[in-house]
């Protein structure tokens, strides 16, 4: 899942060095370590004395939150924010209206006037009593029998009546601005305008077409009462949209920070790890470099300078250097200059399948440019937290709180049948499957591209600006939830796993406040790459739970060598030794057939700008046009701009231009075959661009709407 990136993206220099650290029991402190730590096989090993050099396990604990507001990043993503503030007629204080008190002001002159007037801006509700029927008190005027206006005096205006020019040049708190919105989809972009245009003054209502909130973070209970997430998501210091969000909302004390640290499985060596350090107190990118240094367990020093050229260029020339890139594949790029082989199944392995779910042959070098860019010099931007919880009460709640606080409306089970367009173009209404039209002044999609594809209207079709999506689609993956009846000797903190078929992957029952267990493990699992499209060998969405399990028991053979039990149910276990006890007692497959969109080669100039041609009409989404990766913190922002969007219009400013398209998808668009938008069939996550444990109804629904999930593909041993 695209939400590793800021530290997948480093994977590539973290490659070039670091020597592996344990952590002091006592002070916290790092004490360099010459070799890769491993577990020992006795629960007494963890927190025993080292020996003789003896393998030790790293012991973790949350860490305080890092200063994550010190970087350009977050001080623009703040000002954004603000700048919301701006747009609102009253302020955008009317975010929370616990404080809003009922003021009645008896007398309806300039003063009295001025008063409601200010404290409409201020959140409150005052009603003004004025014993006459007109307006004005001294300055009143009324119109005699032949329609002369008579004034009670004659009033003039000068520059030097300071509050009175600021009461001319001020917007007025008029509700003419303030604008009602349909924003369709409730994931963390819907959400995020949503929030947004509240702190503007507006009115959204949010419609999701799902009984959850939270699109590609939604989760929910199974018959147990344990949650089912449909990915693993880990924040990030570097995440500054994201951060100033959880500001804004209060919900900081929600983030489980842990150590400065990543930590990465040893392939050669079954059970063991190594990790990059960053040392507290060294600042950027010094404590990057000297992780870089120190380690001896992945390159040697000859591949370490020979990594190092290659990326000289996207410090010297910056964005362009990294956006020219996007024809690229990671693969060759480094074959163009001159990378060792060995950094591919070292290195770019773990990190293309962290940022996109695919193989390094298959991933654009402008994100993993990008992400470098964007996070190299941020000291504390590697840090990673867990949520607390489950995503649905632990973020999107607080969001629906803020966004109905202030107004605005969050609807579930309410999917979009059609969007209705006048002979123009412009939006009439949104025809929901209920039957109810829902008219608004503006509308924001805030769908999943392969979602929005299925909705565009046959009269914008013709259009290279939605022609462009055609470009765009989501990548298949799978997340894991695996039960084990015994605790594993996991650590505190997020691993890569450096495996074929696995991502990155934590003990949710250590890290996790809510999903905390001292006696049972309780392992989440990114699976990935799982089809031919992300660059795999076989089309693992078209494979049983069963299959897709057993395969995965294999991988956690190899990285819990000593405490997976040979388990007849799973034959990929039987080389498993006697000293394994662990069996799984239960687990949760998860697909998501179309994740984050596709970020192979070439596709970045195709991601459409948050404006788009139709007039009132916007998109929102982590595959709009933004300056971060499909990610949590791409979709924020993306809701941002659109929210950005809307907000200014309302102004009566003009719109920001669309984003230019390719010449060849202009020519392609006079040349299209305009037809009915086909609309989403079915119900449920996985219809509506999410995932989902598949049964048969959905399976069914997937066989024929996006067949190509179910292609062949012949699973023997040698594909796992």
């Amino acid at each position: 899942m695209r939400f590793f990136s800021a530290a997948s993206a480093l994977l590539l220099l973290a490659g070039t060095g670091a020597s592996a650290y344990a952590p002091s029991s006592s002070s916290g402190a790092f004490v360099p370590r010459s070799r890769a730590f491993s577990r020992s096989s006795s629960r007494s090993g963890r927190n025993g004395s080292n020996g003789n050099g003896s393998n030790s396990l790293l012991v973790m604990k949350d860490y305080p939150k890092p200063n994550v507001e010190d970087t350009d990043n977050y001080r623009t993503a703040e000002t954004l924010s603000s700048r919301f503030s701006s747009y609102s007629p009253d302020g955008g204080l009317r975010a929370d209206t616990t404080q809003t008190k009922k003021v009645a002001i008896v007398g309806g002159g300039l003063s009295g006037l001025a008063c409601a007037k200010y404290l409409v801006d201020a959140g409150h509700e005052p009603t003004v009593y004025e014993a006459r029927d007109v307006l004005g008190g001294k300055v009143s005027a009324w119109q005699d029998e032949d329609g002369d206006w008579i004034e009670t005096g004659l009033h003039i205006f000068f520059g030097a009546y300071p509050n009175m020019m600021n009461l001319f040049s001020e917007p007025s708190a008029d509700t003419t601005q303030t604008k009602k919105v349909a924003i369709v989809g409730g994931g963390l972009s819907g959400l995020a305008c949503a929030k947004y245009l509240v702190d503007a003054g507006h009115e959204p209502t949010v419609y999701e077409a799902r009984d959850v909130l939270g699109g590609k973070v939604s989760a929910w209970q199974d018959d147990d009462g344990d949650w089912i997430e449909t990915g693993l998501h880990i924040f990030f210091g570097a995440y500054p949209n994201v951060m100033n969000l959880f500001a804004e909302l209060g919900i900081h004390d929600r983030l489980q920070w842990k150590v400065h640290k990543m930590i990465f499985a040893m392939q050669e060596l079954p059970g063991e790890f190594t990790t990059f350090d960053f040392i507290p107190g060294i600042p950027a990118p010094f404590n990057f470099g000297l992780a870089i240094l120190m380690n001896q367990k992945m390159l040697t020093l000859e591949e370490k300078l020979q990594t190092a050229p290659p990326l000289l260029p996207m410090l010297i020339e910056g964005q362009d250097f990294i956006d020219a890139q996007d024809e690229l594949s990671v693969t060759d790029f480094m074959r163009k200059y001159g990378m060792p082989e060995r950094i591919n199944k070292e290195v770019f392995i773990a990190m293309a399948k962290a940022l996109d779910f695919i193989d390094p042959d298959k991933l654009s070098m402008t994100v993993v440019l990008t992400a470098m860019n964007r996070f190299l010099n941020e000291s504390n931007g590697l840090q990673m937290a867990f949520l607390d919880g489950n995503q649905p009460d632990r973020l999107c709640e607080p969001m629906r709180r803020h966004i109905e606080r202030g107004g605005g409306k969050v609807v579930l089970n309410s999917p979009v049948k059609e969007i209705v367009t006048n002979e123009d173009g412009t939006v009439n209404h949104l025809l929901m499957r209920s039957g109810e039209k829902v008219v608004a002044d503006e509308y924001v999609s805030a769908m999943p591209v392969d979602i929005m594809k299925r909705m565009v209207p046959k009269n914008w079709q013709n259009l290279p600006y939605f022609r462009q999506f055609d470009e765009l689609e989501g990548i298949p993956v799978i997340n894991l939830h695996m039960w084990f009846d015994a605790k594993l000797d996991a650590v505190d903190h997020l691993c890569f796993s450096r495996s074929p078929l696995l991502s990155v992957y934590a003990d949710m029952s250590t890290t996790c406040r809510e999903y905390h267990d001292t006696e049972k493990s309780m392992l989440e699992l990114v699976f990935a790459p799982c089809s031919p499209l992300a660059g795999g060998n076989v089309n693992w969405i078209a494979k049983s739970d069963e299959q897709i399990i057993d395969a995965t028991m294999g991988e956690l053979a190899r990285l819990f060598p000593t405490e997976i039990a040979n388990d007849p149910e799973w034959p990929s276990t039987s080389k498993q030794g006697p000293e394994g006890k662990a069996k799984l007692i239960k687990y949760a497959v998860v697909k998501v057939p179309r994740s984050v969109y596709a970020a192979i080669p070439g596709r970045n100039k195709y991601r459409p700008s948050q404006t788009t041609p139709i007039p009132h009409f916007t998109l929102a989404g982590d595959w709009t046009s933004q300056k971060f990766l499909g990610s949590m913190e791409g979709a924020v922002l993306g809701g941002k701009l659109a929210a950005e969007v809307v907000s200014n219009r309302a102004l009566g400013n003009p719109d920001a231009p669309v984003k230019d398209v390719m010449d060849h998808v202009k020519e392609e668009a006079e040349s299209y075959v305009a037809r009915d938008a086909p609309g989403v069939k079915g119900e449920g996550a996985i219809a509506f661009g999410g995932g989902y444990t598949l049964n048969d109804k959905s399976e069914k629904w997937l066989k024929e709407f996006d067949p190509v999930q179910f292609e062949d593909s012949t699973l023997t041993s040698a594909n796992y």
